[in-house]
């Protein structure tokens, strides 16, 4: 497994493989892996002749000073992990080697960004666009491979291909879950036991949502979730929104097909997001 840390000599290297006409796949991560990460590598080595993996932890994404201080980092382990996935391509960069200048590049996607994540994290979505556009440039992948948990980064990630004509293809991969159903995230590793022990309400509540679409409007939806927060004593309710899979705008009246209820907890100082498709 090769590990680079700079732009100019992994972008030399991936040059060489796309002339050997090599097919490359390509996982951008901010560490801190666990096994639904690992599930997206082993589905590019499987799919893809070589297999691309960064990791950078992207300090224009988090509006929250504390978040990225206390963002779990564990770099020998996460490299162990690769290596033993099969991955061939490590990109580790610096701050200062992604973002030599001050990032005055600003995206505009509509109300994609505006609702739910967006209203509550201002500026995320611009900060991921920046960085998986410039780390696109930098690896040239065939294919690259986003979790479905991040339901909102992935079409915001789609648009920017489609509106910039970026030559990869967006591969979406199934939300990976621990067993009691908690949706897997680095975050995860913060939570106190307690919380942990807590936190599988979340997908539980999502699970009922599910079997009440059909017989409630997406009002009565939100308003069912957020009264069962309000009776969890560690957990608190930060927003649910039932809305269309693909515009992401919020459902008003009957659920439709391809609505999904979108929902952010706090346990503790946590923040946790998940999301299911309700039809």
């Amino acid at each position: 497994m090769k590990v680079f840390d700079k732009i100019i000599d992994i972008n030399s290297y991936i040059q060489h493989q796309q002339e050997l006409d090599k097919t490359i796949g390509f996982v951008p991560t901010m560490g801190a892996l666990h096994i639904g990460h690992i599930s997206l590598v082993e589905r590019s080595v499987a799919e893809n002749d070589l297999t691309v993996v960064s990791i950078f932890v992207n300090p224009i994404q988090f509006n929250n000073q504390s978040d990225l201080e206390k963002y779990p980092r564990n770099l020998q382990r996460d490299k162990e992990m690769l290596e033993n996935a099969g991955v061939d391509v490590v990109f580790i960069p610096s701050v200062e080697e992604m973002y030599p200048e001050p990032v005055t590049t600003t995206y505009d996607f509509g109300s994609l960004s505006t609702v739910m994540e967006g209203e509550f994290r201002p500026g995320h979505f611009n900060g991921v666009a920046v960085v998986v556009r410039k780390l696109f440039e930098i690896v040239m992948p065939h294919k690259a491979y986003f979790g479905e948990k991040d339901f909102q980064q992935l079409q915001i990630i789609k648009t920017l291909v489609r509106d910039l004509t970026l030559p990869v293809q967006i591969e979406p991969c199934p939300i990976s879950r621990e067993d009691d159903g908690l949706a897997r995230s680095s975050r995860n590793a913060r939570l106190t036991p307690e919380m942990r022990e807590a936190a599988p309400f979340i997908y539980a509540q999502l699970l009922e949502a599910r079997n009440k679409a059909s017989s409630m409007t997406a009002e009565e939806l939100e308003s069912w979730m957020y009264d069962s927060f309000s009776k969890h004593q560690l957990l608190e309710l930060e927003y649910f929104k039932v809305a269309n899979g693909e515009s992401l705008q919020q459902r008003r009246g009957k659920i439709e097909q391809n609505d999904y209820g979108f929902i952010a907890v706090y346990a503790g100082e946590i923040r946790l997001i998940d999301n299911i498709r309700l039809f």
